[in-house]
């Protein structure tokens, strides 16, 4: 059996030794140092060679933002961000790059009992230790010069037609916030669809993680709102804890739908609920793209509407992927049309569209 060395990060003594002694009670897991800041954790990096690492944010010399770069450029590996329910932007920077995932402390004001986190933490160190860590570390001005590659080879042409006559339904977990990143800024400035995305994240976090993204992307990006409409070039995400739907209502008109029912495949959002409300639409071309993620939510909603015409599906590479799982499940059901490494699958959108 494998065993993942784990490297813990926080300032506080106390906290060290609450989350070793968490992750020690799982055999597969072995903490290996207890650093007690950015800067003691770097000293450390090359000796100790963890799998994984445990990341608090605020912390002396060497904050956990610093040392989190400093770590993908020294000796990429996996870092799972210890967050709060408080410090959404800073988490969802973390990710961008190039964090792992990220788990909440229990809120309150002093965060003691990490139990009620365990079995999050202990799923999450798992995957991380079993990553490829060069999906992680990829070099930023790379990205930025595939990101004009892209964005030359497919553009469309300007028009004042807000007729939508095509959709687009993404789904992402693990590894998602940098990759939608990648793919939103690949984009063409005038893009003539609407683009949907399920990101699995908690509430608060999406608000966040759609205002970063806005903020980088010729594309206007945002939490989806109840009732609002679907406009073309606009993208809409769907916020923590609610599933989204798309309706359409009148005739050639869709909009927004949330809720709050039962999780699918474990998850509110879920890709699964997504995809399965577009089968219903009429009138439109619909493209459903799975990426990076833990399990395999999204596989069966794609399946049902590979059933019907004017449906194109992409699933991220391997290759390319934080983790496999929800593109592998699609792909092992036989329903992925294309399967497309991250850097081009922006490119491969905008040739649907055509």
């Amino acid at each position: 059996m494998k065993i993942y060395r784990v490297m813990v990060v926080d300032d506080s003594a106390f906290m060290r030794k609450i989350i070793a002694d968490l992750i020690d009670e799982d055999k597969r897991l072995e903490v290996v140092y207890k650093a007690r800041d950015g800067v003691d954790a770097l000293e450390h990096l090359s000796t100790i060679q963890p799998d994984v690492i445990t990341m608090d944010i605020e912390m002396p010399l060497m904050n956990g933002m610093e040392a989190l770069q400093k770590i993908m450029a020294v000796r990429p590996t996996p870092v799972i961000v210890l967050s709060t329910w408080g410090d959404t932007d800073t988490t969802i920077r973390a990710l961008q790059l190039g964090a792992f995932d990220f788990v909440c402390k229990p809120s309150g004001s002093i965060s003691l009992d990490l139990s009620s986190v365990k079995t999050l933490l202990i799923q999450k160190l798992l995957a991380a230790g079993k990553s490829e860590m060069k999906t992680l570390a990829k070099d930023t001005k790379t990205v930025t010069n595939e990101v004009h590659h892209c964005e030359e080879e497919v553009s469309f042409q300007h028009h004042n037609d807000n007729e939508v006559r095509s959709i687009v339904a993404i789904g992402a977990s693990t590894g998602g916030p940098k990759a939608l990143q990648q793919v939103l800024t690949s984009l063409p400035k005038y893009f003539p669809a609407p683009i949907v995305i399920v990101q699995h994240m908690p509430a608060k976090f999406t608000a966040s993680l759609a205002n970063r993204l806005n903020a980088g992307c010729s594309l206007h990006v945002k939490e989806a709102e109840q009732g609002e409409p679907l406009l073309n070039g606009k993208v809409y995400i769907a916020p923590g804890d609610y599933h989204m739907e798309v309706v359409e209502r009148p005739a050639r008109h869709y909009t927004i739908q949330l809720n709050q029912n039962e999780q699918c495949c474990g998850h509110r959002p879920s890709v699964d609920v997504l995809y399965e409300s577009l089968y219903t639409l009429q009138h439109v071309k619909r493209l459903l793209v799975i990426m990076t993620g833990m399990g395999s939510d999204g596989a069966q909603g794609m399946k049902k509407l590979k059933q019907l015409d004017d449906v194109g599906t992409i699933a991220q590479s391997e290759e390319t992927c934080v983790v496999y799982g929800m593109p592998r499940s699609a792909v092992r059901l036989d329903v992925v049309d294309h399967i497309v490494p991250l850097e081009h699958i922006a490119s491969k959108i905008s040739l649907f569209l055509k």
